[in-house]
C-alpha cells in the first residue's frame, strides 16, 4: 500500500495495465451513451464510422497522453509541467486535472442513480406501465435525499479502493469487477439477443443503411470515440505514470481501443434486440437505460418474470460496476494531484477528494429539481458542468495535447517512449505523428465547432 508521502506505486502486470485503464475507458459512456447514440444515428453505420474514429482518433490520442504521462512519472498537472518547462503549455495538465475533478462530481450522481435502481430492481419495485417509470426517475433525479445518499455512498466505495494504491487498490479492484462486468454483459446479450423478435435488433446493428450516412453521424461518431475512451480528462495520463519502462504503449492503447469498442457493441447487443422485441423505439435518446429499458425487459420477459427481474438487476448491476470502474480512473487524477503537490498521504488526498467531490456532487443533484437556485441561465449545475466539461474542456484539452506532442514536444522524447527506448521496432512511429500533428486536431476542432453548434450538417 503506497499511503506514505510522494511513495509512488505501479502496476504489476500487463494484465493490471490493460484491465485497470481499459476500466477507465469503459464505463457509462459505453454501456448507456453509445447505445442510445447509435440508435440516434442509424445503427450499423455509426458502428462502423465509430470503428474508424477509434482507430484514427482514439489510438493515437490515447498514446499521446501515456507519453507524457510515463516520461514524467507524475500526476497530469507535474507531468505536463514537466514536460513544458516555464511555458504556457504546462496549463494543460492543471485543465485536465480540473476537468477530471468536475466530472468526477457529477458522474457520481448519474453512478449513484444506477446504484438506487440496483435496489430498486432488488426488492420488487421496478413494475408498472411505461409512465410509472418515467414518474419513477422524475421523482428519483428531483428527490432531495435519495440521489445524494447514492451519490455519496458510490464516491465512499470509490475511495475504499482508491485509498488502497495501485496495485492493492486499483489494479486489484479492476482485475475482479472487470470480467464480473464482461460475465454479466454476455448473460444478458443471450438473454436478449433469444427473445423473439430479437432479428430486428440485431440486424439494425450489423446490416449498414448507407441512407442513414449524413455529416452529423460523423460528428456523433468522432464525439463518442472521444468521450468513451476517457480521452482529456486526465485518466489515461495518470494510470501511465504507472506503467513500467517495459510497457508497449501502442500495443496497451490498441487492445483497451479494441476492448472499448467491444464492450459498446455487446451494449448494443444487449439493448436493441430486447427493444425491438417489444416495438420500443432504438432511438430513444438519454433516457433510454433509466425509463425506457425498465419496461422493455420487463414486457420482454413477461411470460417468465422471474427471469425478466434477475436481467433488470443483472443490468442494474453492469450498469453500476461499470460506473465505478470509471470513477476510479477520474478519482485517482484528484488523489495523484493533491497527495504529490500537497505533499500529503494517498489516504488524505482520497479523503479530501471524496469530500469535495460529494459536495459538489450533492449540489449538483439538488440543481435537478430538489432545491431552487441552483440554475444559471435556465440551466442546472448539473447540466452545467456537464456543457463546461463535455463540449469545452474535453475537446481542448484533447486539441492542446494533440499539437504539444505533434509539435512541441522534441521528437525524440516521443520516439524514445514510443519504442521503449529503441527496444521496439516502432513502424508506425512516422503515422502516429502525422496524425496527432494533423488528423486529430483538426478532427477534435470540428467536434468542438460542432458542439457549440458552429457547425452543422
Amino acid at each position: 500500500m503506497s499511503n506514505n508521502v510522494n511513495e509512488r506505486d505501479n502496476f504489476s502486470s500487463k494484465l493490471g495495465v490493460i484491465l485497470a485503464t481499459a476500466g477507465s475507458a469503459v464505463g457509462l459512456g459505453n454501456v448507456w451513451r453509445f447505445p442510445y447514440m447509435a440508435g440516434e444515428n442509424g445503427g450499423a453505420v455509426f458502428i462502423i464510422i465509430y470503428i474508424a474514429c477509434v482507430l484514427l482518433l482514439g489510438i493515437p490520442c490515447m498514446i499521446s497522453e501515456f507519453i507524457v504521462g510515463r516520461h514524467a512519472q507524475a500526476n497530469t498537472a507535474r507531468a505536463y509541467r514537466l514536460l513544458a518547462g516555464r511555458t504556457p503549455w504546462a496549463a494543460i495538465g492543471y485543465m485536465g486535472v480540473l476537468t477530471g475533478f468536475l466530472i468526477t462530481s457529477y458522474y457520481a450522481v448519474v453512478s449513484g442513480w444506477c446504484l438506487q435502481y440496483v435496489w430498486a430492481s432488488l426488492i420488487g419495485h421496478l413494475q408498472g406501465d411505461p409512465e410509472y417509470f418515467r414518474t419513477y426517475f422524475a421523482e428519483l433525479s428531483t428527490d432531495p435525499v435519495k440521489p445524494v445518499l447514492w451519490t455519496v455512498i458510490i464516491l465512499v466505495m470509490t475511495y475504499l479502493i482508491i485509498e488502497h494504491g495501485v496495485r492493492a487498490g486499483i489494479e486489484r479492484a479492476s482485475k475482479l469487477l472487470m470480467p464480473t462486468l464482461f460475465i454479466l454483459l454476455l448473460i444478458i446479450v443471450v438473454a436478449a439477443c433469444l427473445l423473439p423478435g430479437a432479428g430486428k435488433g440485431i440486424e439494425f446493428l450489423f446490416k449498414p443503411d448507407t441512407s442513414k450516412i449524413t455529416g452529423d453521424v460523423f460528428l456523433g461518431a468522432l464525439g463518442q470515440a472521444f468521450y468513451s475512451l476517457s480521452i482529456a480528462m486526465g485518466c489515461l495520463c495518470t494510470y501511465a505514470s504507472y506503467f513500467s519502462k517495459s510497457t508497449n504503449l501502442t500495443k496497451s492503447a490498441t487492445q483497451i481501443a479494441v476492448i472499448d469498442c467491444m464492450v459498446a457493441i455487446l451494449a448494443g447487443l444487449m439493448i436493441f434486440p430486447a427493444a425491438f422485441s417489444v416495438g420500443v423505439n432504438p432511438d430513444s435518446g438519454p433516457s433510454l437505460i433509466f425509463i425506457t429499458l425498465p419496461n422493455v425487459f420487463q414486457q420482454a420477459f413477461a411470460a417468465v418474470p422471474i427471469v425478466g427481474y434477475i436481467v433488470a438487476l443483472l443490468f442494474f448491476v453492469l450498469l453500476s460496476l461499470a460506473a465505478l470502474t470509471s470513477l476510479m480512473s477520474l478519482h485517482e487524477v484528484s488523489t495523484a494531484f493533491i497527495q504529490e503537490e500537497l505533499h500529503t498521504t494517498r489516504k488524505h488526498a482520497a479523503l479530501w477528494v471524496t469530500i469535495l467531490t460529494s459536495i459538489i456532487g450533492a449540489f449538483c443533484s439538488l440543481s435537478l429539481g430538489a432545491v431552487d437556485g441552483l440554475a444559471l441561465f435556465g440551466r442546472s449545475l448539473f447540466d452545467w458542468f456537464d456543457f463546461i466539461t463535455g463540449q469545452i474542456f474535453l475537446p481542448m484539452v484533447g486539441f492542446l495535447t494533440c499539437i504539444f506532442i505533434g509539435w512541441v514536444v522534441p521528437h525524440k522524447v516521443v520516439h524514445d517512449e514510443f519504442t521503449n527506448w529503441g527496444e521496439l521496432r516502432g513502424r508506425f512511429f512516422h503515422c502516429f505523428i502525422f496524425l496527432v500533428k494533423y488528423v486529430c486536431p483538426l478532427a477534435i476542432l470540428i467536434i468542438f465547432l460542432h458542439q457549440l453548434g458552429l457547425l452543422h450538417d
